[in-house]
């Protein structure tokens, strides 16, 4: 059998799984019960192979699909793994097939948090005094975690939520953050935007809002090139602040600034915990809704509907009592960054206890295996960049043996045969929510590329395990004619106008929005309601790196999201939007 052969063979397979799986969508009940019925009997060799309790499984109803589907989700990769067997050695026994389909899925070599340091990598940068670095790593290792593994695993069940669609995920903040940063006014305004944001995109879209800053560790940054002119001089580039300064006597690398980064991360995180702890998110406050920069009328009326359907409904909850709830009081806010640096990224990774096996059972069920897992503490949710991403290089090599949810940049480069090999590598058992797909082509190809990925995905066997993320900013990025960088607002909202439609078209589900942006009023992004233009950069372009949102930016850009969504829904009632 060729290469070829095997794979459509494999395709075919997996594309009749994922509608058992998926609900059967398409299956006549004869296709059904005929497909359900041999895969529950595969399925149920493997389970006694390996002295599993099936007793609760033998007397599955295969006409059932909801039974069904319930029962085979728990096998689905060992599904698949006894599929790939099946196909590729037809000819040998049922023990032989399981042991050579887990080969065919599993093959990956030992993992430890320094098993990177054996592949090839990119970015990494070449520190001048080795002895400082590995004094500062040894600092690194004896400080306790800055996250804690509960609120991985709460934040691993949102996104599990997102990708199911029961959920929307909201992701900001700053492209390159700075140590200067780590103050109470520039933290308290990215988390009010947030939740400005996110209160309006449940108003739209009428689900939870999962909310994740970039903040608290987004201190590095990749670079096209190591070195830069600056006034007729070769200098090293500005990398972010964990590796070196921004000012041209600061650009000498500094192991010391790994220590720093860790110290501003957990000052930045604490003081996000302490603020949410002490009402920042209470929603019986008053909001600043104020709409003075909308110019253009139609959007006025839009946005001041949303407005006033929210403060109303805050106000009726607060006159029934439901107001007095707990749960208006605070929200999660997760952080992330991207894991560029992988010597900070593994001083941080530690083996500890997996909370969900040392969870207490409900009444008359089990208690679970207590298991620990490698958690990368240095955030929640960490993501691999469009630079990276090679398969066999040493960045994929260290995600995949961490417990986190994980990103994965995908743009024009990401060829379709290698975003199946990422998720293969970085989430062999198909666990949902696991992997995040940021979405980030530009709005001059996001119509070309990104059906190609949703059906190799939704195609394959993670059809419905990934969160779809979109990215409007990175593809969107152009220079003036001075020079500075800047991106235009109506490329970066077609973009995601294209990216809302494109799901649809596919079937697919859209699950989030990548953004960077700032709670200040900066001039760095053209357009808006506000109509930026070239002239207007120079009032307060603040960013060492790429221009972000300002805050009526931000909000513009969440309500007219939120318009999409809620027009979706009042069409799906019969009503006009």
């Amino acid at each position: 059998m060729t290469t070829d052969e095997a794979e459509m063979m494999r395709s075919d397979a997996v594309r009749a799984l994922n509608r058992i799986v998926g609900g059967g969508d398409g299956c006549s009940d004869a296709d059904w019960v005929g497909i359900a019925s041999e895969i529950v009997q595969l399925t149920s060799m493997r389970v006694k192979m390996l002295e599993m309790d099936f007793t609760a499984f033998e007397g599955v109803d295969v006409a059932n699909r909801t039974e069904v589907r319930r029962w085979l989700y728990g096998f689905r990769a060992e599904i698949y793994l006894f599929t790939v067997g099946c196909l590729e050695y037809p000819d040998k026994t049922s023990e032989a097939i399981w042991t050579l389909g887990a080969s065919h899925g599993s093959s990956a070599p030992e993992w430890s948090p320094e098993s990177w340091r054996g592949k090839p990598i990119k970015q990494a940068p070449d520190y001048p005094d080795k002895a400082a670095v590995t004094k500062s790593l040894a600092e690194l290792k004896r400080l306790p975690p800055i996250v804690h593994p509960r609120e991985i695993v709460r934040l691993k069940e949102h996104l599990r939520d997102v990708a199911r669609g029961e959920a929307f995920l909201l992701q900001g903040g700053d492209c390159a953050e700075l140590f200067d940063y780590c103050e109470q006014g520039a933290i308290e305004s990215k988390i009010k935007l947030l939740l400005q944001m996110s209160l309006v995109l449940i108003w739209g879209a009428d689900r939870r809002i999962v909310r994740i800053g970039r903040m608290a560790g987004q201190y590095a940054k990749p670079r096209s090139s190591p070195m830069e002119t600056v006034n007729g001089k070769q200098v090293n580039s500005f990398r972010g602040d964990i590796l070196n300064g921004y000012q041209l006597d600061e650009r000498e690398l500094d192991p010391q600034r790994l220590v720093k980064a860790y110290h501003h991360s957990s000052a930045t995180l604490n003081y996000i915990r302490a603020a949410i702890a002490s009402g920042i998110a209470d929603l019986h406050r008053p909001l600043d809704w104020g709409l003075g920069h909308v110019r253009d009328p139609a959007l006025k009326a839009k946005y001041s509907e949303a407005v006033k359907f929210l403060t109303d409904m805050l106000r009726f909850m607060h006159t029934i009592g439901a107001a007095k709830n707990d749960k208006l009081d605070t929200v999660d806010l997760f952080t992330s960054h991207e894991g560029l640096l992988l010597e900070y990224e593994e001083s941080l990774t530690r083996l500890l206890d997996d909370p969900l096996s040392h969870s207490i059972p409900a009444p008359g069920q089990p208690r679970p295996t207590p298991r620990k897992e490698y958690y990368d503490t240095s955030a929640h949710f960490l993501w691999i960049g469009d630079r990276t991403r090679q398969i066999d290089h040493a960045h994929v090599e260290f995600f995949r043996g961490i417990a986190n949810p994980i990103g994965v940049k995908v743009g024009p480069s990401t060829p379709t045969s290698d975003l199946l090999a990422l998720l293969r590598t970085l989430n062999p058992s198909c666990e949902e929510g696991k992997i995040t797909l940021i979405t980030r082509y530009g709005a001059d190809k996001v119509s070309q590329l990104l059906p190609q990925h949703i059906r190799a995905v939704e195609d394959s066997e993670y059809r419905r395990c990934v969160v779809w993320q979109c990215d409007p900013m990175h593809g969107n990025t152009r220079s003036t004619a001075t020079g500075v960088k800047t991106r235009e607002f109506k490329d970066i909202l077609e973009e995601l106008r294209q990216t809302l439609r494109i799901h649809k078209e596919q079937g697919s589900y859209l699950g989030g929005v990548h953004l960077e942006l700032t709670g200040d009023a900066v001039t760095e992004c053209l357009g808006g309601s506000e109509n930026l233009d070239e002239d207007d950069l120079s009032t307060n372009y603040t960013s060492f790196c790429d221009p972000r949102l300002n805050e009526k930016q931000a909000l513009e850009l969440a309500f007219l999201v939120a318009d999409h969504y809620r027009c979706e829904r009042l069409k799906g009632e019969g009503e006009p939007c």
